[in-house]
């Protein structure tokens, strides 16, 4: 598996007959971390259900390595290359861990879940459980570690940190940096917790009702304190 460029260029996107992104473009090169911030309501699950074919497209396209999503349905765009993290921790409650994890293994050999395991040893205290049986952040793991068993060359992960503990986020981190670190899985990442969403990235953009209102480094949003209570509605970063 090698990390595939993402470029996302003049997107238009909403539902029906509702706009909700405008024009937003952007690119990703292959093994790099983007995050996406922005206030609750400015685009941002849009953005990333757009990308894995899951709303209407209006107009731009989108680019994953060599190839257009285009008009592409969602198994297909994954089977592309695109790994997909809801906000919504879409696991099949009655199916215990083991059998979730099974699902994400595609055409892998059985033994790969074990990659899962040794990411989040937790999963494999609880294999036998049923998805029903866990926790929200033990959820959201299992959901993060079905999608990356399937080798997606660029992953979005939409709020995953959402209404967790910290040590939970804590453990979920340090997972989302290991595989960065692989240098083999483009990462886009959106994150209420803007200041773990800057840590984890290399570059990041704001969105402003559909619209990209902000690009650049994270070390450069600290500075701009005006950027910061404007766009994304807080008093500071430290």
């Amino acid at each position: 598996m090698t990390a595939a460029p993402l470029e996302v260029t003049d997107l238009s996107a909403g539902y029906g007959p509702t706009r909700v992104l405008e024009g937003v473009s952007f690119s990703v090169a292959a093994g790099s971390r983007l995050a996406v911030l922005g206030r609750n309501g400015m685009g941002k699950t849009t953005l990333f259900a757009t990308i894995a074919g899951q709303t209407k497209r209006y107009g731009g396209t989108i680019r994953l390595g060599d190839k257009e999503l285009g008009n592409m349905e969602s198994a297909s765009r994954a089977r592309s290359g695109l790994g997909y993290v809801p906000q919504a921790r879409c696991i099949f409650p009655s199916l215990t861990v083991e059998e979730n994890l099974f699902v994400g293994l595609k055409d892998r050999d059985r033994s790969a879940i074990e990659e899962a395991y040794d990411m989040f040893p937790r999963l494999k205290e609880r294999r036998k459980n049923l998805g029903s049986q866990l926790s929200g952040g033990e959820q959201q793991m299992l959901s993060t570690a079905r999608t990356i068993l399937g080798k997606p060359t660029v992953l979005l992960l939409d709020e995953p940190l959402e209404g967790l503990a910290p040590v939970i986020c804590e453990e979920l981190m340090a997972a989302f940096s290991k595989l960065a670190a692989a240098g083999d899985m483009t990462i886009l990442l959106v994150e209420q917790r803007i200041q773990s969403a800057l840590d984890f990235a290399d570059h990041a953009i704001i969105l402003e009702r559909g619209r990209v209102a902000w690009s650049g480094a994270p070390a450069d949003l600290s500075g701009q304190q005006d950027v910061v209570e404007k766009l994304l509605g807080v008093g500071g970063l430290h």
